[in-house]
């Protein structure tokens, strides 16, 4: 039964609440009372529009996954060469530009903690990993096309060697703290577009 505009409402609440929730203490960090007594919604509700707790992980990661790849899409849509919109998206990663910071990223936060605890949720993050790398090959096989990237590899290959890389920074610069791991991430970005 579709939801009502009121419900709709109410369920994108939690979502964005708890998405931020768990964005800042991790998924198993927030307990549901802590998700709906900050965005004022009585327990009872909650499992009028989620079957478990792993239920609202899985929906607060697919309205996630769609968010972010609109993000990115916007990223690289922009004018410029493919090479100076995958290096502009490198730079939303680390932070310095855009809605995709790493920051902000629940792939990054999520990974490691959900895919040993929920199949679920590991299928979610697992499947927009592969669209994110799927879009970022299609931008570097227009970098072959437009001459900004040299043709040496496989442009799924290339891809998928950026956002490994990225996403290894994101991980270190979580530790670190300081911004060096992405700066190293970003020179490497710029050897392997050279």
């Amino acid at each position: 039964m579709p939801l009502t505009a009121k419900a709709e409402l109410t369920r994108d609440a939690i979502l964005a609440t708890g998405g931020e929730l768990i964005l800042s203490k991790g998924f198993v960090g927030v307990g549901l009372q802590e998700i709906l007594s900050t965005c004022g919604v009585p327990k009872g509700s909650f499992y009028h529009y989620f079957s478990s707790k792993e239920g609202f992980g899985v929906a607060v990661l697919e309205r996630y996954v769609e968010t972010y790849l609109a993000a990115v899409e916007g990223l690289v849509q922009r004018p410029g060469s493919a090479r100076e919109r995958i290096r502009n998206l490198g730079a939303a990663w680390a932070g310095r530009a855009g809605d995709a910071s790493a920051d902000r990223c629940l792939v990054v936060k999520l990974s490691a903690e959900v895919s040993s605890i929920s199949d679920p949720m590991r299928v979610v993050l697992a499947d927009g990993v592969t669209r994110l790398i799927d879009l970022l090959a299609t931008v570097v096989d227009a970098g072959y096309t437009d001459g900004s990237i040299p043709d040496r590899a496989p442009a799924r290959q290339l891809a998928e060697s950026l956002y490994e890389l990225w996403l290894g920074a994101a991980l270190l610069d979580r530790l670190m703290g300081d911004g060096s791991p992405f700066d190293a991430a970003l020179r490497t970005t710029d050897t392997l577009l050279d």
